[in-house]
């Protein structure tokens, strides 16, 4: 997804980066063994989704889905984001508002369900039971990933930012049985099986972020780190 340049100018110095963060450094290899099936560190940092916003989500469903609820049940997908912005502040401040977006001039406002920062920070922004709009046609089951930064290449050349992105993505794909080739790049949306849109003008709808190369790249790193754990 890419954020309203606006949200650009927002002062890094925000109560989010004031949090007692837990930095993501470099990992050894029992960490490394371990990471895909364990849930990594990760900061609560929630949005305002209360009521009205909930409801505004609820008629978004129902417009574009045909699916008057809010919650998230049963995600199959995962969408992989650029913010197109330098701090995870940024990105908080331009999906904290509940404003209509400025592409399609929708409520509720943008959202995505974590933000990774360039220091390999994780931030949980929205709670994985409540549907955010990040990806046309697919936020009725799709978690979505932003990442800082203002292009693929600055998260696959950042050690630390790459790993935490990794080991997020893989907890989430072992908690809800998420198969790898569903975990794709928001450029890759209209090739999902799980694409659904009711409105013809948004049929067609892509970002650039997260190309097919890129993520040919990411999902091949995803698929060497250690396999799910069988449930039970």
């Amino acid at each position: 997804m890419t954020l309203p340049k606006a949200a650009t100018a927002v002062a890094a110095a925000l109560a989010l980066c004031a949090l007692a963060a837990v930095a993501i450094g470099p990992a050894s290899a029992s960490q490394q063994a371990t990471a895909s099936a364990s849930r990594p560190p990760v900061i609560d940092r929630p949005i305002p989704f209360g009521p009205k916003r909930k409801r505004e989500m609820a008629a978004y469903s129902k417009r574009h889905y045909g699916q008057g609820r809010w919650r998230l049940r049963h995600p199959r997908v995962i969408v992989e984001h650029m913010a197109q912005t330098g701090t995870a502040a940024a990105v908080y401040n331009a999906f904290a508002p509940d404003r209509p977006d400025v592409e399609l001039g929708e409520l509720p406002n943008v959202c995505a369900h974590f933000v990774v920062g360039s220091s390999g920070r994780i931030y949980e922004l929205v709670n994985l039971r409540t549907r955010c709009r990040h990806t046309v046609g697919l936020n009725w089951t799709a978690i979505g990933i932003e990442h800082v930064g203002y292009g693929d290449g600055d998260v696959l050349g950042n050690r630390r930012q790459l790993r935490a992105s990794l080991w997020l993505t893989q907890w989430l794909r072992c908690r809800f049985g998420i198969r790898l080739g569903d975990t794709i790049g928001h450029n890759e949306s209209l090739g999902s099986p799980y694409h659904h849109e009711l409105v013809p003008s948004l049929r067609g709808q892509t970002h650039g972020d997260w190309r097919h190369s890129s993520m040919r790249v990411y999902r091949s790193k995803l698929a060497r780190m250690k396999p799910c754990r069988p449930r039970g």
